[in-house]
């Protein structure tokens, strides 16, 4: 078989030694005190939620067994970029998910005729998981052109001095870079001239190695239109069994680009560009499309801004009801871009549920964010979407540059009087790329990423403050990141957990990250709380007894557990 471009997907690497990793930075970083509220040690070993689900799931074991994953769907990234490749006459295979997929690929890699091999970055916060399939590429192939690109790549052009950027380069070990905050031109261009036994000094955007070191091509701005690159899921065979490739009941879709506002934590539209998004008439068709394929339950819309602007919103809900289409969808919501009847129309329409990036309760955060909404905006909508059946998750940053004890506390009791389903506060994370860089001394910004301080907090008092906040909230529960969001509660729900089960697994597992903040030299997890635990990973549920009230051992109970 001959395939101009082999696509790998998602590595889920080692979460263990990206702990070990990140720990070594010290306990007390940033970046380990934001990791270390993901995670349990169970038999000394670090799990995240749904790994620890896996683990306990009575399931295990039975024939045809696959473990649960928040990946368990085609890469929206495998389908726009087969899709472009094959619309440009070139042909392609692709690996969706790397670590589930090994016998797949090597397979591949040993008996295909490949001219490359292209990895995406889009999930990738470090080179850990790229190094792994590099790895694995290498032993088992030695002629395909090894292509990088996406996210991750222009993210480091962008931060790194050109010193730095070589090492990296080097230390992955690609054979080409697309820089690019698209790619998908590019990346064309560069099999043009592979095939066409062309020097890679003629291909814009990219990075290609000479000798020992990689030359950098000029850059241009690439735009790829959303109209004229729509999927074609025709070129996707749906699953038939779990381990089919193909498409299975969960899929992704985009209906813009970019982001209209411009909030000062966020260096998304800058990377990517002008807002631009499909029509209602090309939604229908891409919807319709979908309805096709037969079987679907859950579509996910990754538009950071889907109900913008609000008149086409309105539009494409009148549609989807109009057309009754038989799955249910989930999506990001601005509060401050819709009203009761939105709300209403996405129950109609089949809203499961929303992402609601509420960032601070406090108005002077948000102004400092550039944020167009306001609390009220906040405690109107969540009631609004609790009334209608759909379920809320919001996400908080804490630490942002003006944030103090009070603005925390304002954040605190606006999760607690409008009580969405389900929050998380997250450590504030210092971007030279963000606009708020721009801003740095005006608030006194020192330091980035993790390790930073500014005029009225440092990043250990904002840890500090996340921790309080992990806890003593009982009327939303706290999801925990790295390996559990939002989307993760309707997969569960298709799988066949109730919510709530799905809120008492959560809630059981965040109990034993309770118990570790307050007592982090304790060896050993109390017995009854990895029993609780155990227990609500049942997905039978007469074996799963439900409980009002999690709570982490007491001291008097570690009091007689020692004396033992």
């Amino acid at each position: 078989m001959e395939t101009d471009c082999l696509i790998i997907g998602y590595n889920d690497s080692n979460f263990e030694e990206y702990v070990n990793m990140v720990r070594s930075m010290g306990m007390d970083s940033g970046a380990y005190r934001d990791l270390n509220l993901a995670f349990i040690t169970h038999d000394n070993k670090p799990y995240r939620a749904l790994d620890i689900l896996n683990h306990f799931d009575d399931r295990n074991g039975e024939e045809n067994y696959r473990p649960l994953s928040n990946m368990d769907f085609l890469s929206p990234a495998i389908l726009y970029l087969s899709t472009y490749l094959v619309r440009k006459g070139f042909s392609f295979d692709y690996i969706n998910l790397f670590d589930l997929e090994k016998e797949q690929l090597k397979e591949k890699l040993q008996n295909d005729n490949i001219l490359t091999i292209a990895i995406t970055t889009t999930l990738y916060v470090s080179p850990y998981p790229l190094l792994e399939i590099m790895s694995f590429i290498k032993k088992h192939n030695s002629t395909a052109k090894i292509i990088i690109g996406g996210p991750y790549v222009a993210n480091q052009v962008k931060m790194l001095n050109e010193q730095a950027l070589q090492q990296i380069f080097k230390y992955i070990g690609a054979d080409i870079y697309v820089i690019s905050d698209e790619g998908e031109w590019t990346l064309t261009n560069v099999l043009k001239a592979l095939k066409d036994r062309l020097p890679m000094n003629t291909v814009e955007n990219i990075a290609y190695r000479k000798g020992e070191d990689y030359v950098r091509t000029p850059i241009s701005k690439e735009a790829n239109s959303l109209e004229e690159n729509m999927v074609d899921y025709r070129l996707f065979q749906k699953k038939k069994q779990s381990s089919d490739h193909g498409i299975n009941e969960f899929v992704s879709i985009r209906t813009a680009k970019s982001c209209p506002f411009s909030c000062s934590f966020c260096g998304y539209p800058i990377r990517v560009g002008q807002y631009r998004y499909l029509n209602t008439d090309l939604v229908e068709k891409e919807l319709d499309a979908i309805k096709e394929i037969g079987g679907i339950t859950t579509l996910s819309v990754i538009d950071d801004t889907f109900n913008v602007p609000p008149k086409r919103f309105k539009e494409i809900l009148r549609m989807m009801i109009k057309n009754q289409y038989n799955f249910k969808w989930n999506s990001y919501y601005r509060s401050d871009q819709g009203d009761e009847e939105t709300i209403e129309l996405m129950r109609e329409s089949g809203c499961e549920g929303v992402f609601l990036g509420i960032e601070s309760g406090s108005d002077r955060i948000l102004k400092n964010m550039k944020k167009t909404a306001r609390r009220k905006d906040y405690m109107q909508a969540i009631p609004l979407f609790k009334k209608n059946g759909i379920t809320t998750h919001t996400n908080l940053l804490v630490g942002f540059p003006g944030e103090t004890y009070e603005t925390v506390q304002e954040t605190v009791s606006l999760i607690e009087e409008a009580q969405p389903d389900f929050f998380r506060a997250q450590l504030w994370y210092c971007d030279p790329i963000t606009p708020i860089w721009q801003q740095r001394e005006e608030f006194g910004i020192q330091g980035e990423a993790f390790t930073w301080s500014h005029n009225t907090m440092d990043y250990q008092m904002a840890c500090d403050l996340i921790e309080e906040m992990f806890f003593p909230i009982e009327s939303s529960v706290w999801l925990p990141q790295y390996g559990f969001e939002l989307w993760s509660v309707f997969y569960l729900q298709r799988k066949g957990m109730t919510m709530e089960q799905i809120k008492r697994f959560v809630k059981c597992f965040n109990a034993i990250i309770h118990e570790k903040l307050l007592f982090p030299n304790k060896k050993e997890t109390t017995p009854h709380l990895i029993e609780d635990l155990k227990q609500s990973c049942f997905f039978d549920a007469s074996l799963n007894p439900q409980k009002d009230h999690i709570q982490p051992a007491t001291m008097e109970e570690l009091a007689l557990l020692e004396s033992i």
